[in-house]
């Protein structure tokens, strides 16, 4: 079959807090059978592929990770481009359709991070996130710059070397921390209210498209470092 569908066939299951029993009876397979689909061990046949998609209600395109949508719809400029962003800039040039769009998929996806922020009520796991991006931003910035030779260094106050070193580090120590408040805040948690579950079925349900973007941003980091293994 391919990577994706073991992974998004456990996934859907536990999303909805299936027993791997429940799931096998109603899909007309033995429990052993669907184990070693869930872990890759066996390939599945159309029929069963297609059994699944109606099970859960996701598209055959989802279920191989071909669409980052339960649907099995693929995000284009038109769904994340305003008309003022299509076209040519103020000097004539054409404007960069791939760029514009990159830029607005990793703003959608941090507007969704926020927004999940907001909502686990955890201010120590959102100071860590928002300095993990700080740091990003600036290393980021740190890359353009350094694309033309004759910029201005002074507007830094640590040499390159040490600037990109530090932001690195200052991540690392950043991401310890985030999982650290990440777990505090489920030990500490004493209200009554459930805390907010995300599912592929929730991100999609609140945030539409830019759940899709997030989730795209997702999938192609992760086939970055599996091609770069």
């Amino acid at each position: 079959m391919n990577n994706d569908f073991p992974r998004i066939l456990a996934l859907l299951r536990k999303e909805r807090r299936l027993s791997q029993k429940q799931a096998a009876g109603d899909l007309g397979v033995a429990q052993a059978l669907l184990s070693h689909y869930e872990k890759g061990k066996r390939e599945c046949g159309l029929s069963f592929l297609v059994r699944v998609a109606d099970y859960y209600g996701v598209s055959t395109d989802f279920l191989l990770g071909r669409s980052a949508s339960s649907d099995g719809s693929f995000i284009s400029e038109s769904d994340i481009l305003d008309s003022n962003e299509l076209g040519l800039d103020k000097a004539g040039r054409t404007k960069s359709i791939s760029l514009t769009l990159a830029k607005k998929m990793i703003i959608g996806g941090i507007d969704v991070i926020y927004s999940l922020l907001g909502k686990f009520n955890n201010p120590k796991l959102t100071k860590e996130v928002s300095e993990f991006f700080t740091l990003t931003v600036y290393s980021c910035f740190r890359l353009v710059h350094r694309a033309n030779p004759k910029n201005d260094n002074n507007i830094f106050g640590l040499k390159e070397d040490m600037g990109f070193r530090a932001a690195a580090a200052g991540r690392s120590l950043c991401e310890g921390r985030a999982v650290i408040a990440a777990n505090d805040g489920i030990k500490n948690k004493t209200n009554a209210a459930p805390l907010p579950l995300i599912t592929t079925a929730t991100l999609e349900d609140e945030y539409n498209k830019q759940a899709v973007a997030l989730m795209s941003l997702v999938k192609n980091s992760e086939r970055m470092f599996i091609a770069k293994d």
